[in-house]
């Protein structure tokens, strides 16, 4: 009986040690100011040297904006659009025009266009840490999705040191 005993309490004892450690501190990597500068920064310098005026908005896990850079003659449109593609990119922790081609090939998926503050063009890129995602960067004003999406990964790439 003693035994029995001590073998329901070191269950529970255990139970108790699993239940808290589940509501225990989490610890996250997450986009800071200076690096999502610098990718919005080279995000928009590659575009313009590939002759695109875009606006480029970098997020952080949570979807929301850390940086925004707007190059010269870029479109007012351009920046709901980048805001757009970056928060979608970070929010399902893929490529945008990835998303977008799902969309259009699986009718289950084009129900994504749905959700509210989702936009499925190409130009939206997770950025990651190993294989964390700590935000996203979207572009918007390069004459097509897959030239945005280009000119996001080149921007990344080029901090790609800074991302271990």
């Amino acid at each position: 009986m003693q035994n029995r005993l001590a073998t329901a309490a070191a269950l529970t004892l255990s139970l108790i040690a699993t239940a808290a450690s589940a509501e225990g501190v989490r610890t996250e990597k997450n986009m800071s100011l200076d690096l999502a500068t610098q990718i919005a920064a080279q995000t928009v310098a590659t575009c313009t040297a590939n002759g695109y005026a875009v606006t480029a908005t970098v997020v952080d896990r949570a979807g929301t904006v850390r940086a925004v850079h707007r190059a010269d003659n870029a479109g007012p449109h351009t920046l709901e659009a980048s805001r757009l593609k970056a928060y979608t990119s970070a929010s399902a922790k893929n490529n945008t025009l990835a998303m977008m081609e799902g969309a259009q090939k699986n009718p289950a998926a084009a129900n994504l266009v749905n959700i509210p503050g989702y936009l499925l063009l190409g130009g939206g890129v997770p950025v990651k840490v190993g294989n964390e995602v700590i935000g996203a960067v979207g572009v918007g004003g390069a004459p097509g999705g897959h030239l945005d999406e280009q000119c996001a990964v080149a921007g990344i790439a080029k901090v790609a040191d800074l991302l271990k």
